[in-house]
């Protein structure tokens, strides 16, 4: 039987579990369909860590799993998303408040309709208004694709995003669907503009700067452990 869990962090790409797997040093890894699991003791807290895969399809079926086997009290994502230039900043964290897709074209019926119905706002009631140092909350929107620049006013101007990844619409919709409360938080790796993407057929740049900000998540972590189980002592 595998064990329960207070909280589950799911990591999404390779890179950001490979970073993971470097500054926690677990002795042992247990094998999921999705990815690998790992129990860590963060401060005084018991975590599960597991590797949830890249994309919204292993995301949401990683996430589904997660909340089944180990039954969590708040499940947590932690990774990498690019930046929208003059809205994030290289290597600032987000905490996310709202996700949203934007790689939903319908066709047929209400466009705004299917917008709303896999968008996903986060209860962070239980945050103080201050977070740590370089964070701040924000909008998130995903798809299956990297941004792309001619995007950029698309996803400004209509999702009023600063950012975007592959994964966080899927996972917060998930937990929000099972009625877990969810903690998304991601560094910004590259920035895109109207005209360029940084990290475009640049993969080692994105790994270059994808450790470090693992690292930082890892140390903002008991933060906001320590938070939530204030806020929920039962």
């Amino acid at each position: 039987m595998l064990p329960r869990a207070r909280f589950v962090v799911l990591i999404s790409a390779d890179g950001e579990w490979q970073a993971v797997l470097h500054h926690t040093l677990p002795s042992i890894q247990h094998p999921t369909p999705y990815g690998n699991w790992l129990s860590q003791n963060i401060d005084h807290f018991s975590v599960i860590f597991m590797h949830a895969g890249w994309g919204k399809v292993s995301t949401a079926g990683a996430c589904q799993f997660a909340i089944d086997t180990f039954q969590p009290q708040l499940m947590v994502n932690l990774g990498t998303c690019g930046g929208l230039e003059g809205l994030a900043e290289l290597g600032e964290i987000l905490c996310v408040s709202e996700t949203a897709f934007y790689d939903i074209f319908e066709g047929m019926a209400d466009y705004a309709q299917a917008i709303e119905f896999y968008s996903s706002k986060a209860d962070l009631s239980w945050l103080p208004e201050d977070l740590p140092e370089h964070t701040h909350r924000a909008r998130l929107v995903s798809a299956d694709q990297d941004i792309q620049p001619e995007a950029y006013e698309r996803l400004t101007q209509e999702f009023g995003a600063v950012a975007a990844d592959w994964e966080s619409g899927a996972f917060a919709w998930v937990a929000k669907r099972n009625g877990i409360p969810w903690l998304i938080l991601r560094g910004v790796s590259d920035l895109v503009s109207p005209i360029k993407a940084e990290t475009a057929g640049n993969l080692s740049l994105w790994q270059a700067r994808t450790d470090q900000i693992m690292e930082d998540l890892l140390n903002q972590l008991p933060w906001y452990l320590f938070r939530f189980a204030e806020q929920h002592s039962s």
